[in-house]
């Protein structure tokens, strides 16, 4: 056990806050046993267990799900002046590799030495004098859920993964040690006999104290065990053909070849009762509307600021958020930062911490329906061929939203739907930065040498720039201005890493592929729930009464589409596109694609927007090599010391 207990001296020295070795017997060393007798020192266990997740979920920067899609843009000063590992913003330049991964976490000092502590714990934990036996019994539930997250997170990066029921003694022969990976079913059934054990223990977040809202609860649990059925029974785990040939070195197939239509009903009934669980609890939609209201009560910027706290959980405090979790650093790993608008010193709104070099993209932007609830190339109402041109809002309903009654706004950033307005900032539309700021501070103008355009007359390696012209707004506070953000990176905030609408939109699509036509309980409420906070109208009623193809919400497959559009549009910038791309076998289709936005260093309106031709590429370095990439690769050095089987073309 020598090895062990000098990692846990360095871990101390590493993680002073976590101190295993307050207490030292006399005449002794500290041991696993002599830990786990007092309740303290068990408990620094117990929060050291999570810290490992942080990174994986919470942080832009090592967590690739935030940069590693098409939704954000930025160039190589991001890239080459931080020594920061973007593991996203590389894997989308195609730039992963077996020798030392991108987003590894298949490491022995990430996940898999994370599931050894929590093993541990579970070890010995029984043997901690001073603590009641409920608190023993809900600690042991949250870390057997907590295990569960971390099998989860492996499995939805690598397919197959090593399962550890129990740890392999420091001391055990390499035979011993050089464990296999399981079959992808055999995987998943292990998170969800955890997560099932978890919830017989677990009670739901309202009735636990905010101190322990960052740790599993009932709902987490049950969302949880919805999520791993759900990515089990998606097109890349289920009768991938890609996948059909990958076997164990004994010959032992780790997927099944055949397509299993059930695993969407096991995974449908699983978010059922997920929801369920949550509904019951008091969880809900934020929402300001009140029963009985009619959409017209609620103005566009109430439906903005719900849209926009629906991600956001102050202090642990959220009706919609089903788990969260501290950040491991919000001053450098949340969004805010990188997105948030630089001016130039000197300036009321100066900020030195805030460099705006992460943007939105120009898909992203036409990714968002109209006010109406389609996509703009659908809405026979909405001009698309024109989107590209000048226009001018006058509806009232817009204002301090969009610049009213001036031929200065882009035809795409007129009559929008509210998500759009809610998480992006376009030029000669408001940007909400604080209630004490006059509005037309908070006007867009985003040419070269205007309050929000770049300070520089060309893109330069050495300076941070805005690559595409647009801001996003999702991630931070309407109410607090630039300036305040200078003293606010605190953590305080919660990184909300599964929300209510992710059970709704789970259920939606679960039910839509397992159905032959999609009804209104099991597809369109689901997914009406969630369209009716972001303030558009119901998915049958817009269609039919807007699109140019209203039977698309008859069919499975247009239903398809549609839900996936929901998923990328309410989902914007938390990560989920760049799972779910993967999930549905489309990011080969969309991921090879160049990037665009404005030409930021044009100066006069017709020079930013490109002579009104179109967008410009902005980056062009992005490659997604199929079927390759839909794992991702265990690092080479792992696979001569462990023997286990590399994932396929890699």
């Amino acid at each position: 056990m020598k090895h062990f207990y000098s990692l846990l001296l360095i871990l101390t020295i590493l993680f002073p806050g976590c101190n295993y070795l307050d207490v030292v017997p006399d005449n002794d060393i500290e041991t696993i046993e002599t830990i786990f007798e007092k309740r303290d020192q068990a408990e620094n266990w117990f929060k050291f267990c999570h810290t490992f997740l942080m990174p994986y979920t919470t942080s832009i920067i090592s967590n690739p799900a935030y940069t590693g899609a098409d939704e954000v843009v930025a160039g190589d000063f991001i890239r080459q002046q931080f020594a920061y590992n973007w593991a996203g913003f590389y894997i989308g330049d195609g730039l992963q590799m077996t020798a030392d991964p991108y987003g590894n976490i298949w490491r022995k000092d990430a996940a898999y030495n994370a599931i050894r502590y929590c093993n541990t714990f579970l070890e010995k934990i029984g043997g901690v004098y001073n603590m009641e036996e409920q608190e023993k019994v809900l600690w042991i539930a949250e870390i057997k859920a907590l295990k569960a997250h971390y099998y989860f997170e492996l499995l939805r990066r690598y397919g197959p993964i090593i399962l550890v029921p129990k740890n392999v003694a420091t001391n055990a022969g390499i035979g011993e040690m050089k464990q296999p990976r399981a079959p992808f079913d055999t995987c998943v059934e292990e998170i969800v006999t955890l997560l099932d054990e978890a919830m017989k223990d677990l009670p739901p977040m309202n009735q636990k104290s905010v101190s322990r809202r960052a740790y599993h609860s009932l709902e987490s649990a049950a969302a949880l065990k919805a999520m791993a059925l759900f990515y089990a029974a998606s097109p890349l785990f289920n009768g991938n053909p890609a996948l059909a040939n990958f076997t164990s070195k004994s010959g032992e197939n780790f997927f099944n070849p055949t397509p299993d239509r059930e695993k969407w009903k096991r995974a449908a009934e699983a978010v059922d009762t997920a929801l369920m669980i949550c509904l019951e609890n008091g969880k809900k939609l934020i929402s300001n509307k009140t029963d009985g209201a009619v959409e017209d009560d609620r103005g566009l910027r109430d439906i903005m600021l719900d849209i926009e706290e629906s991600s956001l959980a102050r202090n642990f405090e959220s009706s919609e958020a089903i788990f969260m979790i501290q950040y491991e650093n919000r001053a450098t790993t949340s969004w805010t930062r990188w997105t948030r608008p630089y001016f130039r010193s000197g300036t009321p709104d100066y900020n030195a911490d805030l460099i705006g070099c992460i943007a939105p993209s120009i898909k992203m932007v036409e990714m968002y329906y109209t006010e109406h609830g389609v996509p703009i190339d659908e809405d026979r109402t909405w001009d698309y061929s024109s989107r590209y041109q000048i226009g001018k809002e006058t509806d009232t309903k817009y204002r301090n939203v969009v610049l009213l009654d001036a031929d200065s706004v882009l035809r795409l950033h007129l009559r929008r739907e509210p998500r759009f307005y809610a998480h992006i900032a376009a030029d000669r539309c408001y940007f909400q930065r604080g209630e004490t700021i006059h509005a037309e501070n908070d006007l867009v103008r985003a040419y070269q040498g205007e309050r929000f355009g770049t300070l520089y007359t060309r893109i330069s390696n050495s300076q941070a720039q805005n690559l595409t012209g647009y801001y996003m707004k999702k991630g931070s506070r309407s109410s607090q201005s630039n300036l305040d953000y200078k003293n606010t990176f605190s953590n305080e905030e919660a990184c909300v890493l599964i929300r209510l609408a992710d059970l709704y939109l789970m259920k939606a699509e679960a039910w839509n592929e397992y159905l032959e036509i999609p009804d209104k309980e099991h597809v369109y409420d689901p997914l009406n729930a969630v369209r009716e906070r972001a303030g558009i109208p119901d998915v049958e009623e817009a269609w039919q009464n807007y699109s140019t193809d209203p039977g698309k919400v008859r069919t499975k497959v247009g239903m398809r589409q549609i839900i996936r559009q929901e998923w990328n549009v309410e989902f914007a910038f938390e990560g989920r596109r760049f799972w779910n791309l993967r999930r549905w076998l489309t990011a080969a289709e969309e991921l090879n694609a160049k990037l665009y936005g404005w030409l930021v260093t044009g100066k006069t309106q017709r020079q930013f927007y490109n002579n009104f031709e179109g967008p410009v590429v902005v980056w062009s370095k992005r490659q997604f090599i199929a079927p390759r990439d839909y794992l991702f690769p265990i690092r080479s050095e792992e696979i001569l010391i462990s023997g286990c089987e590399q994932n396929p073309n890699w």
